[in-house]
């Protein structure tokens, strides 16, 4: 009996489909199917998990001459986490009040910018009582303690949110009615989710509307105004996003659906990381650029700019972690 007939009979004979099997392998349903058709062979490393997994030995998956299973005393259990429907609901209830929390701060981020740009637009108007200097100070100081407000908030939702960071991190098992609340829940979120994306979608299109408008006249304060309702509806726009899709994720990550299912974890794991550095490098250039030329008007633009260049950096991550390997 080949491999791949050895395969589809244990997988058989645990009452798995391809796609269970996959998921506990951390592979793809049709790496899987590849397996049992015989159009691939997994390597060792899969292969003493297919071992372990089944509880048979490596030379009966691997010696064709071996048709009797040989078992083996080490079969693996790999205890997992219960989230029982009283948890489940703490968790959906928490993340709730996190997003607007998240959102909140993203949105103390992104106008933060805001007084500096119309003090120091308002400092050089002829008659202004306040020095450029005092203005750019003052502008600083508020964006300052914007930033450190956000900062708290994100902190702490972090550390509220640790009890239950193992969803959608790690293999975990949900007890009865879990699936079935999380599902009921999910459908009648649906509506709201599809409908604050479309108008965060549109605020973050038509946000530069009116720095447009003002760069049409000659006057340098109403074109900053303008720059500060850009970054207002923006802002808007952007906590929008977080606001749904902070709740919506939470509940795919308790159905173990889309980004969350169990055989994608680790490249969740990989984008997370990615998504960190690639901001934190974002906030250093802004930080540094500013305070190196002191011209806070236009350091802004590091800001859309990053936010394009990531979305094209999500994309190259899943272009290369989602591809077929045939594992």
């Amino acid at each position: 009996m080949i491999l791949a007939d050895k395969i589809t009979n244990l997988r058989k004979k645990n009452g798995w489909s391809q796609e269970d099997l996959a998921e506990k392998m951390q592979v793809s349903r049709q790496a899987v199917s590849k397996w049992e058709g015989a159009q691939t062979v997994p390597d060792l490393e899969k292969i003493l998990t297919l071992s372990r997994l089944f509880g048979v030995t490596t030379d009966y998956l691997l010696k064709d001459e071996i048709e009797d299973e040989e078992f083996t005393d080490d079969v693996e259990h790999v205890p997992v986490k219960r989230v029982s429907l009283a948890l489940a609901n703490e968790f959906l209830a928490w993340r709730s009040q996190a997003a607007k929390r998240i959102a909140a701060a993203a949105f103390l981020c992104i106008v933060a910018v805001i007084p500096l740009l119309l003090l120091s637009a308002a400092a050089e108007m002829p008659g202004h009582p306040v020095s450029e200097n005092i203005a750019a100070g003052m502008g600083l100081v508020v964006l300052l303690v914007f930033v450190a407000v956000a900062v708290v908030i994100f902190v702490s939702c972090g550390f509220k949110n640790s009890p239950f960071e193992f969803i959608g991190r790690e293999p975990f098992e949900t007890e009865y009615g879990v699936d079935g609340m999380a599902k009921e829940k999910q459908r009648a979120y649906r509506p709201a989710y599809v409908k604050s994306n479309i108008i965060a979608a549109c605020l973050c299109v038509l946000s530069p509307i009116p720095l447009f408008v003002g760069m049409v006249t000659e006057k340098e304060f109403f074109m900053v105004v303008m720059l500060t309702v850009t970054l207002f509806l923006a802002g808007i726009g952007s906590a929008l996003f977080i606001l749904a899709g902070v709740r919506w994720t939470s509940m795919q990550k308790l159905l173990k659906e889309g980004d969350y299912a169990l055989r994608d974890q680790k490249k969740i794991r990989i984008k997370e990381t990615v998504s960190t550095i690639y901001w934190l490098t974002a906030a250093a250039v802004y930080i540094g650029w500013s305070f190196l030329t002191n011209d806070w008007t236009i350091t802004w633009v590091v800001w859309p700019v990053a936010g394009i260049l990531f979305a094209v950096a999500m994309c190259l991550c899943n272009l290369f972690m989602y591809r077929d390997t045939g594992r």
